[in-house]
């Protein structure tokens, strides 16, 4: 793919074919982990109903992309802690409505497990995630443009955090460029059939 200038705008209920495998792909195992339930339904599933209605952490309002040559080519996410707090009801409601009341309490126990690897921030920081540069544009410098980009719609007075897993040096080195450093480690036990989830690292950066 040609390298053009990438144009960043909110995410639009319409993107949703574009952004929600790079969602999906910003953290496969923890999404399988929650998600997946049988040999053809899991997480992509999931994100493909939600995300068009932009509720939530999964849905559109809090999603930016990057675009190039009209071709959604990045995607990621930016919210607060104090927004963090207000997902858990929305999140409920989605599971009734997408797993069904019979898969509910397992995706929901296992979403809470998974909170002790990954916590919620504190309601003051800006939580960046669900990082993504489609597989063809990536190494070209667009990784590093999204979080700017991010921080730019959402504020670049604030501290900012992001996990990034154990086993993804190379997303972890671009972090450390961009400013971030190093809060804690969470390292994980959560597997089932369908993932082993790694450890997740907490990194952080305060303004400037």
């Amino acid at each position: 793919m040609a390298q053009g200038v990438v144009s960043f705008r909110p995410a639009r209920a319409e993107d949703v074919d574009a952004v929600v495998p790079m969602i999906d792909a910003s953290g496969p195992q923890a999404f399988a982990w929650v998600f997946q339930t049988g040999p053809s339904w899991g997480a992509s599933d999931f994100l493909r109903a939600v995300f068009p209605t932009g509720q939530g952490q999964w849905g559109f309002q809090h999603h930016l992309v990057g675009e190039r040559d009209g071709e959604v080519v990045a995607a990621g996410a930016a919210y607060t802690g104090a927004e963090a707090a207000g997902f858990l009801l929305t999140s409920v409601r989605q599971f009734l409505t997408v797993c069904g009341p019979l898969a509910t309490p397992g995706v929901a126990a296992r979403g809470l497990c998974l909170e002790r690897i990954l916590p919620p921030p504190g309601r003051e920081v800006l939580y960046l995630c669900h990082l993504g540069v489609v597989p063809e544009a990536r190494s070209q410098g667009i990784g590093w443009q999204l979080v700017d980009a991010l921080v730019a719609w959402r504020g670049p007075e604030r501290v900012l955090e992001l996990d990034v897993a154990l086993d993804n040096p190379r997303a972890e080195a671009l972090y450390r460029r961009l400013g971030f450093t190093q809060v804690w480690d969470r390292q994980s036990t959560l597997r089932n059939r369908w993932a082993d989830v790694p450890g997740h690292r907490r990194m952080r950066r305060d303004p400037a």
